[in-house]
């Protein structure tokens, strides 16, 4: 991933809030292209696994957070859960810029209805830039990724003119 570059009307800092139970897999490889996209686009990425009961005091220094995890049994993968409901997670996050994602192999109206929510019940007061289902096919397209990055920094521009 690159440094960032002086742009202000994008984010300078991103991090990537994860959970997933492979190394390597399908999820790791999608979290990487949107950290390249980010990159490209001039911001400082930086990525971090979530553990359950983690310190995360080190979130307030990004501009944008992207959650994202796939769904396991229909729940959003256990430690970013664990995360938001088990450790400071969820008070540093208050009014942060925020992006979301799951990935899942049920239909997208479906899973817009299960599991976008519980990550987003546990969020308070997010400004939240982005969200979306992708399925397993998806994840394997940079070109999926780079959209979602472009509605990140589009709604991230919006809300600073606001």
């Amino acid at each position: 991933m690159q440094p960032m570059t002086q742009n202000v009307s994008r984010p300078t800092k991103a991090i990537i809030l994860f959970d997933s139970k492979s190394s390597g897999g399908s999820t790791d490889r999608f979290i990487d292209a949107i950290g390249n996209s980010l990159a490209e686009a001039g911001a400082y990425v930086e990525k971090a696994r979530c553990r359950e009961n983690g310190d995360y005091s080190f979130v307030e220094e990004f501009d944008v957070v992207v959650l994202g995890a796939p769904i396991y049994y229909l729940l959003v993968s256990s430690q970013l859960l664990g995360a938001l409901s088990r450790s400071n997670l969820k008070k540093v996050l208050k009014g942060k810029k925020v992006a979301l994602f799951v990935a899942c192999g049920s239909p997208e109206p479906m899973a817009q209805l299960l599991y976008l929510p519980q990550l987003k019940m546990n969020l308070e007061n997010p400004v939240i830039l982005a969200e979306k289902v992708f399925s397993p096919d998806q994840l394997n397209d940079p070109a999926t990724a780079a959209d979602f990055v472009d509605q990140i920094i589009g709604t991230y521009e919006k809300t600073l003119k606001s």
